[in-house]
């Protein structure tokens, strides 16, 4: 059995990192026996031919793609193409969106088969199991699929035991193209979430009771992950901080074991202590994401959140005491959002940056699932489009009976203004010697992370990478040189930036050369 998984495409504006939880499902697929290919549209530039290539070569049973809502369009898409190419193909998806729209999905899109429901990693693979048999899709748990002009949705399964899964396949990821880009690498350290804010859906995609993996097993992956040179490791739970044992116990055996790599977390303002920013600093953790939303005390009520200001404030002071930098994000447009509340949550926002914290704003977006979504007659919320292509967070979709898109527009713009505003006045401080080494960093790192990106999903090297050499033996820096010398103009820089950019690809490991027979061809070192 062949299985193709597919990780959609996503906006470079998301920040592409490894996906984690396609890796999940491709590791419990392989643990079954199954050969995986997972085709990153993330950083592989997607066509139908492309597509073609790849079904040719792979010659897969069964193709799933996940899919968050900001990227379902995308997903479908490749699924249509797939049984454009091959209608004997299953087509499965999974993840957040199809979740909770499932119904409307499969009514919808007649080219996607079945439909895998929240945790997918034991779906994943009864849907194999079965499709190998009797194709009997009522056997599946968690499954979703058409019975004649019917759609079933299966009894939900129980959440799985975190400690049987085997470690994310990442050796079936392009790591080489994510490490030029010099993102993060993300792992976890449980699932589930206790609490019940209305506007997400992460406890009911992975249960309100949060699940723990063994701290050692935690510990022995996150050092596994160090070897792979990555700049950074991102503990993607939901609430790192949700047990206190359990996130000391984990920063001991880091210490313990000395490893010596930069790593973030999310958390809660009121799950946090000094005695565990101490540990996590100690760790190696360089800084901690807190949830605030708003600063209106009545929509913190709306929104369940659970939270005070009090705390928001005390949380920046304990981070900035132990050496962990705090990161704040808001919700602008949740229910009951006025004029007045906007700017309250503004005027926190440069408050708490006062006292050491940096912030930023995100737009509602009511994802399917959510409680905002789902009983939307209970809040002062008008959703004026289900184009799911616009779920991305940045621009307004919701409105209130005091705040329409345009307000809310206006303020994402002028913060996407000032953002480029700062960058390029860090570029005019480099160009007079004034820039310190932080910001001259930042701005090298974002237009490499730009010049590389390009590299990537406009095939330059692919299309230019090629030439007839005329000497048997040739240095690096030659060679490096020849490149730049011919990519340049595509990528608006100088043969000298040019050449630092593929320079610093290439000592990374992320862009390699084969010389035979006189003739030169660069490649992406994609894989381990």
């Amino acid at each position: 059995m062949r299985f193709l998984l597919i990780n959609p495409y996503c906006p470079i504006t998301e920040g592409p990192t490894p996906p984690l939880g396609i890796s999940f499902l491709a590791a419990a697929l392989e643990k079954a026996g199954v050969d995986v290919k997972i085709l990153d549209l993330v950083i592989f530039p997607y066509s139908q031919k492309f597509l073609k290539d790849v079904l040719s070569n792979f010659e897969p049973d069964i193709v799933g793609s996940t899919a968050v809502t900001m990227t379902f369009n995308d997903a479908i898409q490749v699924i249509k193409d797939v049984k454009a190419i091959n209608p004997d193909i299953l087509t499965v998806m999974g993840g957040p969106h199809v979740s909770f729209c499932a119904k409307e999905t499969l009514d919808g899109y007649s080219e996607l088969d079945v439909i895998a429901l929240g945790e997918g990693e034991a779906t994943i693979v009864e849907i194999v199991e079965e499709y190998r048999n009797s194709k009997d899709w009522s056997r599946i748990k968690s499954l979703a699929y058409r019975s004649g002009n019917d759609v079933i949705i299966n009894e939900k399964r129980d959440f799985l035991d975190v400690n049987t899964l085997p470690l994310p396949a990442r050796h079936l990821l392009p790591l080489g193209r994510y490490r030029a880009l010099h993102t993060p690498i993300s792992m976890t350290t449980s699932r589930g979430c206790p609490h019940r804010c209305i506007f997400c859906v992460g406890r009911k995609m992975v249960g309100a009771r949060v699940r723990y993996r063994n701290p050692i097993d935690v510990v022995d992956e996150f050092e596994y992950l160090t070897t792979l040179d990555f700049p950074q490791i991102n503990i993607a739970d939901d609430l790192f901080t949700a047990k206190k044992a359990h996130c000391l116990t984990i920063c001991n055996e880091i210490i313990l074991r000395k490893l010596n790599i930069k790593w973030s977390s999310f958390s809660r303002v009121d799950t946090i202590s000094p005695e565990v920013l101490e540990a996590m600093r100690e760790a190696g953790c360089t800084s901690v994401s807190f949830g605030v939303e708003t600063a209106n005390v009545d929509i913190l009520k709306t929104i369940k959140k659970g939270i005070t200001l009090e705390k928001v404030k005390r949380a920046i002071r304990m981070c900035n005491e132990a050496g962990v930098e705090p990161h704040v994000s808001f919700i602008l447009g949740l229910p009951g959002e006025t004029e007045a509340s906007l700017i309250e949550t503004q005027n926190f926002g440069k408050e708490i940056e006062q006292i050491g914290a940096c912030y930023g704003f995100h737009l509602l977006a009511p994802f399917p699932g959510t409680a905002i979504r789902d009983e939307n007659d209970k809040y002062d919320l008008d959703i004026i489009t289900d184009d799911w292509s616009q779920y991305h967070a940045n621009r307004a979709i919701v409105e209130t009976s005091n705040v329409n898109k345009d307000m809310l527009n206006i303020i994402a713009e002028q913060w996407d203004k000032d953002t480029h505003e700062k960058l390029f006045q860090i570029r005019n401080k480099m160009d007079s010697g004034e820039a310190t080494e932080d910001e001259e960093w930042q701005i090298k790192n974002l237009e490499r992370f730009l010049f590389l990106y390009q590299l990537m999903m406009d095939k330059i090297i692919e299309e230019n990478g090629t030439w007839i050499n005329g000497v048997d033996a040739v240095s690096d820096n030659e060679v490096l040189k020849t490149l730049a010398n011919k990519i340049h103009i595509h990528m608006e820089k100088t043969p000298d930036e040019a050449f630092d950019i593929l320079d610093y690809a290439f000592k990374r490991s992320s862009i390699k050369y084969i010389h035979s027979n006189r003739q030169i061809r660069w490649e992406w070192q994609n894989y381990l």
